[in-house]
């Protein structure tokens, strides 16, 4: 199983639940990390368990989703209910006023993106996952977006960057100076930063918030083999604060916090590390709308401090919204490269799924 990409697990997680017939299902997110054709093959299977008479409880913050499958909707908010009522009484701007307390933003002010020296260029990369000469640069204070359906190659290319998967031909420059990366140790020494696609890959649930964000960086916290709690205990507390992780308590243990403030802490961890380029893999996965405003802050916050920062996206809307410029992925190469006004929802879509590839 540790082997199948998240959607491939998730597709298993769902026909594992199927087969034990039951009256009420309860889906939780089951189409974040699903293409568009696994989430058509989804919704023809409930309904399907509809019309046999099972009932169905659809967790989600993808507002398109719900409005198509959904017969009622109840809003929550902070553990408690703020309305239910019929889908067709209810329009997308209400739920997402009731879901967050206020109107969100769609996007978000740019500062003068790129105007720095490249603080990471990738040339003519090759890997045994299936990449093809990918060429791509992230200037220092832009952020890039880089696009694509799901084994496009947007999370292979993630991988070997942080040296997760080896490197066949190809350079990797951080600020200029050629690294070899050939493991997360390298990685991390040349100030590269991967938030994963599936946080819990990226957190020790068992752990408390201050743990967890040190956990990268522990020499900086440590005296002759010993660690050291208070300074930890400071530098936990300043991330929690800037990052406006809720409950803002660092001793708390971060399973008990939820996902959007679980994706805070993650982000904190690499922070913590002094990361120069940071690599952000689907960064809003699961989390809801108004997390989701606060994480696309959080990134715009961080690129005009001057990190560099390749944000990974199957969602359109998304890269329309919070980058600079925006690389499409296909069949293991980048296709298309442009400023993300030049860009449309239907011309990533359409470059995406090979309709428009250039020669």
């Amino acid at each position: 199983m540790h082997r199948l990409r998240v959607a491939e697990q998730q597709l298993v997680e769902i026909a594992r639940v199927l087969t034990w017939n039951p009256k009420i299902l309860l889906l939780d997110e089951p189409t974040s990390a699903l293409s568009d054709h696994e989430v058509e093959r989804l919704f023809a299977l409930i309904e399907r368990l509809r019309s046999r008479g099972v009932g169905i409880i659809y967790v989600s913050h993808r507002l398109a989703e719900v409005r198509r499958i959904a017969h009622r909707v109840t809003v929550l908010r902070d553990g408690q209910r703020i309305a239910t009522m019929p889908m067709a009484q209810v329009t997308e701007p209400d739920l997402v006023r009731m879901m967050v307390g206020r109107d969100v933003q769609d996007r978000f002010a740019r500062g003068a993106a790129g105007t720095g020296a490249p603080v990471l260029e990738v040339r003519e990369l090759a890997t045994p996952t299936g990449l093809r000469d990918v060429t791509l640069t992230v200037g220092r204070g832009e952020v890039v977006g880089l696009f694509g359906l799901i084994g496009a190659g947007r999370t292979e290319l993630a991988r070997a960057l942080f040296g997760l998967d080896p490197i066949e031909k190809g350079q990797v420059l951080v600020e200029g100076r050629p690294v070899a990366i050939r493991s997360p140790g390298d990685a991390i020494r040349a100030g590269l930063a991967f938030v994963t696609e599936d946080r819990r890959q990226g957190l020790v649930y068992p752990l408390t918030v201050a743990e967890n964000v040190t956990l990268a960086s522990l020499q900086r916290f440590t005296q002759w083999g010993f660690l050291r709690r208070r300074r930890e205990a400071r530098a936990s507390e300043e991330y929690v604060q800037r990052l406006r992780v809720r409950p803002p308590d660092p001793r708390r243990q971060v399973r008990f916090f939820s996902g959007g403030n679980q994706q805070k802490v993650v982000l904190a961890k690499w922070l913590c590390t002094g990361a120069r380029v940071l690599i952000l893999d689907e960064p809003t996965r699961g989390i809801d709308v108004g997390a989701k405003a606060e994480v696309y802050e959080i990134v715009r916050q961080l690129a005009a401090e001057g990190a560099g920062i390749l944000l990974i996206s199957s969602e359109p809307r998304e890269v329309l919204a919070v980058c600079d410029r925006v690389a499409v992925m296909y069949r293991g190469r980048i296709v298309v490269d442009l400023p993300v006004e030049e860009a449309t929802e239907e011309s990533l879509m359409s470059v995406a799924s090979g309709l428009e590839v250039p020669a």
